[in-house]
């Protein structure tokens, strides 16, 4: 049907469901606001909690601030006290910590106030000038006769420090007391007696089983001089001087035993003692030289 409005200039023709058409129209219009607003609620939540996610945080364990900046580290975030659930463990950060260094098993075997017994025996069969001819003036000159020393070395080392020092110079000092009997398989005289004093540089890398040596003693003799009894080039009297220079290097087969191997010098003279009567001529040779060291006592110390 037609409904028919009628005024003092014209009548309109209206529908007669119009009121009815106008109301469907407007409902319409509030349900589409309604899931407008619901979608931009429903972003305005999942949003923040996707970007929880991306930074591992638990959304059931996490309270919001109102303001959510767009980086993860800006995030205020507050863990919800309320559910002590499966959620309220938080595993902490696992920190590596720095690898250390291990322990130098060379601090147990030179340390301060050890004391150890060495036997060496060398063959020194090369013969040379006396080495510091050049400072006291003297002609640097092997002499026509030539010598062969066969010592045999008893030692007592004692270890006056323990290992310190930078790099290659690493290492400690011991002091040595050696008696020494030489056999001369070449030469006038025989044998020759010794007592020594002296001090050894031991050169110590950490973890290292094998430790370079230098060392150097000094001390007085007997030999049964020939020069005396009319031999040329032989010794000129019985009292003699002798010093010792050597460098090796040392096994440590543990702490208490080591092997060594090296060079040693030996020298034997009367200092021009037995001048004008019969020249000091000297012996100077050198050749190798090995030993065994084992501990007599000592207490390690704890290793680094």
């Amino acid at each position: 049907m037609t409904v028919s409005f009628v005024s003092s200039e014209m009548a309109v023709p209206v529908p007669a469901n119009w009121i009815e058409l106008r109301c469907m129209a407007h409902q319409k219009l509030i349900e589409r606001a309604i899931s407008s607003c619901l979608l931009f609620a429903a972003l305005g939540i999942l949003t923040p909690v996707a970007r929880a996610q991306q930074c591992d945080y638990i959304p059931a364990t996490l309270v919001f601030d109102s303001i959510y900046s767009e980086t993860c580290g800006q995030q205020s975030l507050a863990l919800s006290r309320n559910k002590p659930g499966d959620y309220s463990k938080v595993e902490p950060a696992i920190e590596i910590a720095p690898r250390s260094k291990r322990p130098d098993f060379n601090r147990d075997i030179f340390y301060r106030n050890k004391l150890e017994l060495s036997v060496e025996g060398g063959w020194l069969p090369v013969n040379i000038p006396f080495p510091f001819d050049y400072f006291t003036g003297d002609r640097y000159v092997a002499y026509p006769l030539k010598y062969t020393l066969a010592p045999v070395l008893a030692s007592v080392r004692w270890h006056m420090g323990d290992v310190k020092g930078p790099l290659i110079l690493r290492g400690n000092w011991d002091l040595t007391f050696t008696l020494a009997a030489v056999a001369i398989p070449r030469g006038p005289e025989t044998h020759y007696f010794a007592y020594m004093m002296g001090l050894r540089r031991n050169f110590v890398p950490r973890n290292w089983r094998v430790t370079p040596y230098f060392d150097e003693r000094a001390g007085l003799g007997l030999i049964n001089a020939k020069g005396p009894v009319g031999v040329y080039y032989a010794q000129g009297q019985d009292f003699t001087f002798t010093l010792n220079l050597g460098a090796g290097a040392r096994y440590n087969i543990n702490s208490r035993f080591a092997l060594s191997g090296g060079l040693n010098w030996m020298h034997i003279s009367n200092a021009n003692l037995s001048a004008p009567n019969v020249y000091n001529y000297g012996i100077n040779v050198y050749g190798p030289v090995f030993g065994l060291d084992v501990l007599l006592r000592g207490h390690p110390r704890q290793s680094e």
